[in-house]
Order: structure tokens, then C-alpha cells, then sequence
């Protein structure tokens, strides 16, 4: 019997003895959890570990529906997908830029993958830059093509945003102008605040089903939660 299991079970026994002396039980509970905690006190983290899931399960259930819609465009794979699996990305990432063929692979594998792709521009001065222009890109129906070029430059800065919108096939003036609007503001704002909630603090990271996983983890992570969620 673990620790946990333990605990509980002294707890209940002294319900019981309690009986119906509510006040007398509980004070006898409330010296049964002191005392267990004082000479077990591994159990906290154990504890503090179970709350914080729980906390981030029932945040994540708040924002899902709201994370797994992309901004107008910004998707990878197949946008019809029956599988959705989002990522929180940074042009200026070097481990996003390192789990690059292991999107590819998944995409690959599974034709039913939607990637919803959530531009997080944390890292770089011009990050918010390229991220704006990636959502322009977007609405132009060409992030895909934006999104490698992006990643295949190597570095971010305004020439190297301009040259892959211009790779991309981009209708400059048009990514310009969407690029400035508040929608796109409003889409990076929420991303940030969404990010925040759900306790990500770099890039990439990723939902898949209820897993929430952060950091360049590998193709078999990122595979075996999406087995999960195909065997729900």
C-alpha cells in the first residue's frame, strides 16, 4: 500500500472511531494528518504534483476548444484532420527548428493530422515580427510555404522576414497590411496569455489530447501521444 493509500486509510478509521461526534472527528482527523505528514513528508510532492495536474487539466479543458481553432490559415498537414495536435512555436527557436523533420515525419505518417500551429515570438527582438508576417501569410493561404522558409533562413531579422514572405509568394503589400491589423495582435496576445495559463514557458511546445508536453521531445514523445489519442 503506498504512502497516499495509507493515509487515507488512517484517515477513515478515525471517522469512524469519531462516529457521529462530528467535531471531536474531526479534530482527531486533523491530528492524524499532521502527525502521518510530519513523519511521512515525501507525500507533498507527490501531493503538489497531483494538485498541479488537476489545476492544469481543468485549465486546459477551459481553453480547449479555443487552442485547437487556428488562426484563419495557420495549420500544417491536413486542415480537415480528424487529429489535432497543437504546437507553440518561435522562428528564432533553435529546438523548433530541430523538431522541424519530426513534424514532417508525423504529417507523413498521419494523413488525418492537423497541426494547429500557435505563434509564440518570445525569443528574438524580431520574433513578433516574423510571427505577424507568418500569420499574413496565413491569410494569404501560403503559411506552409512562409513557415519553412521562415525556419530555413536561420536567423531572424527584417531582411531575413522579407526574403522568406518573398519566397513564400506573398503578396507584399496585402501581408502588410494584415500583418499590422488587430486581429493579428489579438491572435499573438492570446496566444501568450493561453501559453501563460497552461504553464509553457519556451518553445516548442505541444497539446496532444490532454497531454501537455514542452520542449524538442522527439518524434516517439510526440508519436505515442497521438497513439493515445487515436485509441480513446
Amino acid at each position: 500500500m503506498g504512502g497516499a493509500a495509507r493515509f487515507l486509510g488512517l484517515a477513515a478509521g478515525v471517522a469512524l472511531i469519531g462516529g457521529g461526534a462530528w467535531f471531536g472527528g474531526r479534530l482527531a482527523i486533523e491530528s492524524v494528518v499532521h502527525d502521518y505528514i510530519l513523519d511521512h513528508p515525501e507525500i507533498l510532492p507527490q501531493a503538489m504534483d497531483n494538485l498541479q495536474r488537476r489545476q492544469t487539466s481543468q485549465t486546459l479543458s477551459s481553453v480547449k476548444q479555443s487552442v485547437e481553432t487556428p488562426f484563419p490559415g495557420a495549420v500544417l498537414g491536413n486542415p480537415q484532420g480528424r487529429v489535432t495536435m497543437v504546437e507553440f512555436s518561435d522562428y528564432a527557436c533553435g529546438f523548433c527548428r530541430q523538431s522541424l523533420p519530426d513534424v514532417a515525419a508525423l504529417i507523413a505518417r498521419n494523413p488525418q493530422l492537423r497541426i494547429v500551429v500557435r505563434e509564440l515570438p518570445i525569443i528574438s527582438p524580431h520574433s513578433p515580427e516574423a510571427a505577424k508576417m507568418a500569420l499574413a501569410a496565413a491569410e494569404q493561404g501560403k503559411f506552409g510555404a512562409f513557415h519553412d522558409a521562415m525556419f530555413a533562413a536561420g536567423q531572424v531579422d527584417p531582411s531575413a522576414i522579407a526574403a522568406a514572405a518573398q519566397k513564400a509568394g506573398l503578396d507584399m503589400d496585402r501581408a502588410r497590411r494584415v500583418a499590422a491589423t488587430q486581429a493579428v495582435d489579438a491572435e499573438i496576445a492570446r496566444n501568450l496569455d493561453i501559453a501563460n495559463r497552461l504553464g509553457f514557458t519556451g518553445t516548442p511546445s505541444w497539446i496532444v489530447g490532454e497531454r501537455l508536453i514542452a520542449g524538442a521531445v522527439g518524434i516517439d514523445q510526440l508519436s505515442e501521444a497521438l497513439a493515445a489519442v487515436h485509441s480513446r
